[in-house]
């Protein structure tokens, strides 16, 4: 296991930890990701309170995006906001993190804890990730309007109507579309895998947490490259049905994430 530079962590938190430097795993395996879903699915099924809760305000805040575009019928902005609405996840599972984390240490959960982790350690650390998670995610939509707008004006239907997407400005819509989406939410998933399970965990500045998280996904990049699609497979599977089945994926993999956070941070 590779250390952290020197200086890296400002200070690691004292539960747990006092006076250690944290390590950064390199040799995690395809197992430690099975490992990390039986052991997220055993934390939403002991406390299925917390995951349910936050598995339904992801719902309920796709559903009306999703209706808000459908009404006004914005197919421009509908797509998109659909293909970024999972860039939000791993900052409203910041609760399920500290959920698994106190259950992990023996430490009773409540409400008051589980929804007080958004405050961090005192340190608006976390508050400042939402921040990029608002500004990344209002990025993609803007990107992604232009590319839907520049394609969809070739089509000559407006690109207001699902039919517009079988044209082959669509298609090139859509490819094109689907490749830089894919490649930003990459980046945004390197960035913060790590960095919001470390700043629920332990007091450090939050470039230090990012920097900590791409550490991880540079030595282990086929795994991490692996649990990337998990988390996108699940993630667009549970938005089929009316985004319900987010009601489980979500906590589920919120959890799994945590603990795979601990297999890869010393």
């Amino acid at each position: 296991m590779g250390t952290f530079p020197e200086g890296l962590v400002d200070t690691p938190q004292a539960e747990g930890g006092a006076g250690t430097s944290p390590r950064i795993a390199t040799d995690l395996t395809l197992g430690d990701l099975s490992a990390a879903l039986a052991k997220g699915w055993r934390d939403f099924l002991a406390a299925p309170q917390y995951g349910l809760f936050f598995g339904g305000v992801y719902v309920l805040a796709g559903l009306a995006a999703f209706y808000v575009a459908l009404v006004g019928g914005e197919l421009s902005w509908l797509i998109p906001a659909a293909a970024g609405f999972p860039l939000v996840a791993p900052f409203v599972a910041v609760g399920l993190y500290e959920a698994s984390r106190r259950r992990e240490r023996g430490k009773p959960l409540g409400w008051g804890p589980v929804l007080g982790a958004l405050k961090g350690h005192g340190d608006d650390q976390i508050l400042s990730m939402g921040v990029i998670v608002f500004v990344a995610f209002s990025f993609w939509m803007i990107v992604a309007h232009a590319i839907f707008a520049i394609f969809m004006a070739e089509s000559g239907m407006g690109g207001e109507s699902l039919a517009a997407l079988v044209t082959p400005a669509g298609l090139a819509m859509l490819a094109v579309g689907s490749a830089v989406g894919g490649a930003m939410a990459l980046a945004f998933y390197a960035m913060t895998v790590v960095s919001l399970p470390m700043l629920v965990d332990r007091k450090v500045s939050f470039p230090t947490a990012i920097i900590a998280s791409f550490a991880v996904m540079r030595g282990n990049l086929f795994v991490m490259l692996a649990w990337a699609a998990i988390i996108a497979a699940l993630l667009a599977l549970a938005m089929i049905p009316a985004f319900l089945g987010l009601m489980v994926a979500l906590p589920v993999l919120g959890h799994a994430t945590w603990h795979l956070y601990v297999r890869a941070v010393r």
